[in-house]
């Protein structure tokens, strides 16, 4: 509270004469601090009118944030504005409209992205309401040079599809139902599909029972052996296949040294 009525009152203070050297009532109730940077900036700019004292840049500072803070935004530049918070509805259509796509914003919904909310969400029950007619609706309300719907036209697409789908309530309580089918649902993701272990499935990968050359590419373990197993090796090494003293013969003939 003091931080307040202290901005307050530095708000209220009168501004600067114009005429060299005089001030006004505020230089009675500014503090030392102040007085001391307003003579500094008076001695700088001698021959010149004197600066805005640091109570109106308080001010508007103060104001510019009230006035962000009633309109509900907060400053992120030249003319932008950021909700504060999303409904329940918007955030599903954000969802939706970014599924599958990095490059999307989450401003427009496409013709599939459409289709998925609708299924997802229940809206399409096979009955009063089918693909067919979800495709005709988003047809109707997209803009004829547009492949995307943007969040009012959602709406309104959905208002023609709740209609169908509740023809014994008028057009407000259908919307309404069909906007909570929707509210706070998120994309399925299909899972991942997973080997399914069958016997035929297992004879087929049981590297003990091949047969042929495809035996001869794996090992007792199951590993396959690479190229010796595709590759027909030949031995250029001069023994007969199954003797057992190759590289024998040099350290039978080779006399030993004699001791010096």
């Amino acid at each position: 509270m003091g931080t307040v009525e202290s901005a307050k009152r530095k708000c209220e203070r009168p501004a600067v004469s114009s005429e060299v050297g005089h001030t006004d009532d505020w230089t009675d109730t500014a503090g030392p601090h102040e007085m001391a940077e307003f003579r500094v900036q008076m001695a700088k700019h001698p021959q010149q009118s004197p600066l805005r004292p640091p109570s109106e840049h308080s001010k508007d500072r103060l104001t510019k944030r009230l006035s962000s803070d009633s309109n509900g935004t907060s400053e992120g530049g030249a003319g932008a504005a950021t909700p504060v918070e999303l409904t329940a509805l918007e955030e599903s259509f954000r969802r939706f409209a970014i599924h599958g796509d990095t490059r999307a914003t989450g401003k427009d919904l496409h013709g599939k992205n459409w289709s998925k909310l609708c299924k997802d969400c229940g809206v399409i029950d096979g009955k009063s309401i089918t693909l067919t007619d979800v495709d005709i609706v988003f047809t109707k309300v997209k803009n004829k040079s547009c492949r995307t719907i943007t969040f009012d036209q959602f709406k309104e697409a959905l208002g023609e599809l709740a209609t169908k789908r509740f023809k014994e309530k008028t057009g407000e309580e259908a919307a309404e139902e069909v906007f909570k089918m929707v509210e706070g649902k998120s994309p399925i993701i299909s899972g991942v599909t997973r080997a399914v272990a069958s016997p035929t499935v297992s004879r087929l990968t049981d590297t003990t029972k091949f047969t042929g050359s495809h035996k001869e590419r794996f090992d007792k373990t199951g590993r396959g052996k690479g190229k010796a197993g595709r590759v027909e090796l030949v031995d250029t090494s001069g023994y007969v296949s199954g003797y057992k003293h190759a590289g024998s013969y040099e350290k039978k003939v080779k006399p030993t040294p004699k001791p010096m």
